[in-house]
């Protein structure tokens, strides 16, 4: 008889495997969208890694859409609505949104689509690139409202304190 095979090794680096474990929880629930994710240090007594290693896990998990960092606050978990990361390609924006943005590049795409241009595919995914960059575009600007919110804060109580 010949023994069993042994299992072989997972020979993946560390913060591979961090964010296998995170990107898990966060499309389980346990991490809920908009919540805040650990600190690198809890990830690092966590997962028994390097303070690189634990960074490298979250990078890997921003770069997929899953999460997003505001510097100096942490990092959140991203609205990914249907848990796929990204928007449906039969996504339709509002009315508002195509009414007041005439002659900017979705009615380009559109355009090429009906003189036999690119298809259906191509001009959805043009629509999602678009709504990616808007979502991010949202998102530094709710991070820097929020800075100046807390500079005003202190401004404030700044002047209350020479009062």
């Amino acid at each position: 008889m010949t023994p069993a095979r042994e299992k072989k090794p997972d020979r993946r680096p560390p913060y591979q495997h961090a964010a296998d474990e995170l990107r898990r929880e966060i499309k389980q629930g346990r991490f809920k969208p908009g919540q805040q994710m650990p600190s690198v240090r809890e990830l690092q007594e966590r997962f028994g890694v390097a303070n690189m290693t634990a960074r490298s896990a979250l990078n890997v998990l921003r770069d997929e859409g899953l999460i997003y960092t505001i510097h100096g606050r942490g990092s959140f978990v991203a609205d990914i609505g249907d848990q796929t990361g990204g928007f449906t390609v039969d996504y339709t924006p509002p009315a508002w949104y195509l009414a007041n943005t005439k002659g900017q590049p979705h009615d380009e795409a559109e355009s090429e689509v009906k003189d036999g241009g690119p298809d259906d595919q191509t001009a959805g995914t043009s629509l999602i690139k678009l709504l990616a960059d808007l979502r991010d575009e949202i998102r530094a600007l709710s991070a820097e409202h929020q800075e100046l919110r807390r500079e005003v804060d202190a401004l404030k109580k700044a002047q209350q304190q020479r009062s």
